[in-house]
C-alpha cells in the first residue's frame, strides 16, 4: 500500500517537472529512478541476473558427460573388425544426430562413455561390454532407443523376458548378415529353445514353416504382445490367422460365435496337426458334438450325427451373410 501511495506522488511530481518546461526524458528518468530503487523486487531482480548468468555458464551434466565421449573413430583404431560389422548395420545411425539416438555417440551409444577406457589402456572394467552382463542390463540398454518403436515396446512385459532372454540372445550387433541382425535364420532360431513346436512341424498336416513359406514372427511378436502366445493381431484385432485366410475374416451378419469369442483354436491347432484342416479331432463330427451335444431330432437321428459329416450342409461354418444356421 506504501509502494502504491509512493508511486502516484512520484508519477505527479513527474508530470508537473514535464509541465513546467523541463525535458520528457527528465520526468521519465525521474520516475524511473524510482521504480529501480523503490520497487522491493527490483534490487532483488538485478542481484538475481548475475547468479543466472553463473548457473546459465556452468556446464550441465549432460556437458560434462559429452567430454567422456571419443567418438567411433577412435574405437576403430583398435576394434577395426567390430567396427566393420558396427558399420555394416542399422546401427551406424547412431553416429548420426537424431531424435531416437540421444546423440551422435556410434559405438559409445551402447556400450557408454570410452575415454576412461581408452585412458586405461583398453581396460574391459571401465566401459560396459555386452559378454556376461546381466539380460536386465542389456535390455535396458537396447530400449533406450528401441522402446519408441512398435515392434519392440511390449518387450518388457514379454514372455521372452520373463524367462531372462535378452535381445543379444536372438540378435548380434557385429557379426551376422541375417535379417534383424538375427544370430541365425527362423525357424532354427526359435527351435533352438521351442523344441516341442519343431517336432509338431513334423506331423503331416502342418503350416510350412520348414519350407520357408511363413515364418514364425509372421504369427508372433517375440517382442511382446497384448495377446497369449505373443500372438500378433490383425489391423481390426481379430486373430492373425485371418490375414492369411482372408475369407474367413467376415464381418458376418450370422457369425459362429467360437470364431468371434473364443478364435481359431477352438476347432483348430494353429501348428499342425495329425488331422486334415489342422483339427483337434480325426472326425468333424466328432468336433462339433464337443459344444453341439443337445442337437435337435429329425434329420440329425443318431445315426446320422456320427456318420454324415456336419459341413455337408453346414458349408459355411465359419460365419453366413443368408442363414443362421451357416447352410451357405
Amino acid at each position: 500500500m506504501r509502494f502504491r501511495t509512493a508511486a502516484f506522488f512520484v508519477l505527479l511530481a513527474a508530470l508537473a517537472v514535464s509541465a513546467n518546461g523541463a525535458p520528457p526524458h527528465s520526468a521519465c528518468a525521474l520516475s524511473g529512478a524510482f521504480f529501480m530503487g523503490a520497487y522491493p523486487g527490483a534490487a532483488e531482480a538485478k542481484a538475481a541476473s548475475p547468479q543466472e548468468k553463473a548457473k546459465a555458464a556452468t556446464p550441465s551434466s549432460q556437458a560434462t558427460d559429452s567430454g567422456q565421449y571419443v567418438g567411433a573413430t577412435v574405437c576403430q583404431g583398435c576394434h577395426d573388425e567390430l567396427y566393420k560389422g558396427f558399420e555394416a548395420s542399422p546401427h551406424w545411425m547412431t553416429t548420426q544426430e537424431t531424435s531416437v539416438t540421444h546423440g551422435a555417440h556410434g559405438c559409445e551409444s551402447c556400450h557408454g562413455p570410452g575415454a576412461a577406457h581408452v585412458e586405461g589402456g583398453g581396460d574391459k572394467s571401465k566401459i560396459f561390454t555386452f559378454v556376461g552382463a546381466k539380460s536386465e542390463e542389456i535390455t535396458k540398454r537396447c530400449l533406450s532407443c528401441h522402446e519408441a518403436k512398435p515392434e519392440q515396446r511390449q518387450f518388457m512385459q514379454s514372455t521372452h523376458n520373463q524367462n531372462g532372454v535378452s535381445c543379444t540372445s536372438c540378435h548380434s550387433v557385429h557379426h551376422t548378415k541375417a535379417e534383424y541382425l538375427l544370430v541365425s535364420k527362423q525357424p532354427g532360431l526359435c527351435y533352438s529353445c521351442h523344441a516341442e513346436q519343431k517336432a509338431d512341424f513334423q506331423k503331416p498336416f502342418r503350416h510350412r514353416v520348414d519350407e520357408g513359406l511363413i515364418k514364425c514372427t509372421d504369427c508372433h511378436n517375440a517382442h511382446g504382445a497384448l495377446r497369449d502366445r505373443q500372438l500378433r493381431s490383425a489391423p481390426n484385432q481379430d486373430f492373425i490367422c485371418v490375414k492369411c485366410h482372408s475369407d474367413k475374416r467376415g464381418p458376418f451378419v450370422f457369425e459362429h460365435e467360437p470364431v468371434r469369442v473364443e478364435g481359431c483354436p477352438t476347432c483348430h491347432t494353429p501348428h499342425a496337426s495329425a488331422y486334415p484342416r489342422l483339427l483337434l479331432t480325426a472326425r468333424i463330427n466328432t468336433l462339433c458334438l464337443q459344444c453341439h451335444a443337445q442337437i435337435p431330432v429329425g434329420v440329425h437321428g443318431p445315426q446320422n450325427a456320427y456318420r454324415s459329416t456336419c459341413i455337408i450342409c453346414h458349408n459355411s461354418i465359419h460365419g453366413s451373410n443368408v442363414s443362421n444356421l451357416f447352410f451357405k
